[in-house]
């Protein structure tokens, strides 16, 4: 999918004995274009293992999952009939499990809102259970004649005979860490919204604007004072309100976030990279989850849908534009820290320099955003920073990340230079820095380096 690896199958994990059996795990073969052969091969090769570390499934159960209700259907492996079709409603689905289902059925259901929690729930009890993207199963997305029983048929029909390939499950970490982002998102949209439509207000009123700070607290008053009618002023209480509600619950999810940072030791490896932040910084590793399962740079460009599409037929070859197929909130954090590291950082702004002036700015901007992704892969997969790296800069960044976390969420007794000191060793640069400059005049001594002294500078990821 996307032209990166998936989970495919969930074997249940009570089962003495086999391990979790993966795509992600399973190294990739050589082929020249990372999509359906590599995909089959691994999913191939999957198969072998299950067939080898347990007995092969002999029911594969169809699960059409609506909001209230699912309807199942059963077949074995020569598609005849089981059961079904069954309508369950979700607040009877453990007592059907406990009657319909084995240790020796195969379960397959669409991605869809509530899936995850029925894989949760069924896993520890039947064979193995399979998340499938809902495009990838064109008989039912295609279809001119669907209901919910052809659906869930089709689907069991199809897992028997080996076709379907499932999508990687997060952990539930990693689940309510995106709950969290997305619920942040929400609140930055409202939060804008509220801030455009008083933007509105004094457009069509031809009102000055006051000093400071446009919406900050001591200008509420001067809101409410605004010579409009009376419909108009309640419009405008209503947008304040919101936007102070949306600033208590960005804040209320920030600080939980950055809990949750102080926690992840891959965080200090991503934001030492310039642009990145500690929200874009848990932006990706959510969405990316697990590095091993990228075995190489361009899985991950092709998860985030920021490889080109490609149409190589007979002796036909087109390239066309960025897929776009893959993880939104991974391709969106990407370009938006390109945009900030090309005004900032001196390699992403010649670099954008060079690109501009052949492709135009965008395409430019995408470009870099691809090529970040072979560096954050490179950061997290090597765990060393990239080779454009400066010591100073990256110490100063870390000085900014160090203070964001808090004497509260590092360890008791650390300072913040403490800490960039821990973090370059980490990195295994700075060697030979012994001071941050902090501001115009302030200079922040460091702890000295337990490294060795580089005679050269050092190396990292290609990008």
């Amino acid at each position: 999918m996307f032209g990166c690896p998936f989970a495919s199958t969930q074997l249940r994990g009570s089962q003495p004995g086999p391990k979790l059996v993966s795509v992600c795990e399973v190294p990739c073969p050589k082929t020249n274009v990372p999509g359906l052969a590599g995909q089959m091969g691994r999913l191939a090769e999957e198969y072998t293992a299950m067939s080898q570390e347990m007995p092969r499934p002999k029911r594969f159960v169809g699960l059409d999952v609506h909001k209230h209700y699912l309807v199942a259907y059963a077949v074995d492996e020569e598609l005849n009939l089981c059961f079904g079709p069954q309508r369950v409603p979700l607040a009877e689905l453990e007592a059907w499990r406990q009657k319909r289902l084995t240790r020796e059925d195969a379960v397959v259901l669409e991605m869809t809102t509530n899936a995850f929690q029925i894989h949760d729930d069924l896993l520890p009890h039947v064979h193995s259970v399979t998340v499938v993207h809902p495009p990838h199963v064109a008989l039912i997305t295609r279809a001119r004649v669907m209901t919910d029983k052809i659906a869930a048929r089709v689907l069991a029909q199809l897992h028997a005979k080996g076709i379907l390939v499932g999508i990687w499950v997060p952990p539930q970490p990693v689940r309510e860490q995106r709950a969290l982002l997305a619920q942040r998102s929400k609140m930055v949209r409202l939060s804008t919204q509220a801030k455009n439509r008083l933007h509105a207000v004094l457009h069509r009123h031809y009102l000055p604007l006051p000093e400071g700070d446009l919406f900050q607290e001591a200008n509420r008053a001067w809101w409410q004072k605004l010579p409009v009618d009376a419909i108009e002023q309640v419009r405008i209480q209503s947008d304040l309100d919101t936007l102070a509600f949306a600033h208590r619950q960005t804040t209320l999810l920030e600080d939980c976030l950055t809990k949750i940072a102080a926690q992840d030791e891959r965080v200090p490896f991503l934001v030492q990279t310039t642009g990145i932040s500690v929200i874009s910084a848990l932006t990706l590793l959510a969405a990316i989850g697990d590095i091993t399962r990228f075995p190489a740079p361009k899985y991950l460009v092709g998860y985030a849908g920021l490889g080109t599409t490609v149409h190589d037929s007979g002796q036909t070859t087109r390239y066309g534009r960025i897929s776009k197929q893959g993880r939104r909130d991974l391709r969106g954090c990407a370009v938006e820290i390109i945009q900030t590291a090309v005004n900032t950082d001196p390699y992403w702004k010649g670099e954008l320099e060079r690109l501009e002036p052949r492709l135009g700015r965008n395409k430019a901007i995408i470009a870099l955003a691809r090529k970040l992704l072979v560096v954050i892969w490179h950061t997290l997969h090597d765990r060393q920073a990239d080779r454009h790296a400066e010591a100073e800069r990256v110490a100063r960044k870390l000085m900014q990340h160090a203070y964001k976390l808090g004497r509260a969420n590092r360890r008791p007794g650390q300072t913040t230079a403490q800490y960039v000191r821990e973090q370059l060793e980490r990195l295994g640069i700075g060697q030979d820095l012994d001071a941050i400059p902090w501001g115009k005049k302030r200079i922040i001594p460091l702890p000295p380096s337990r490294l060795p002294a580089l005679a050269a500078q050092p190396t990292g990821p290609l990008m």
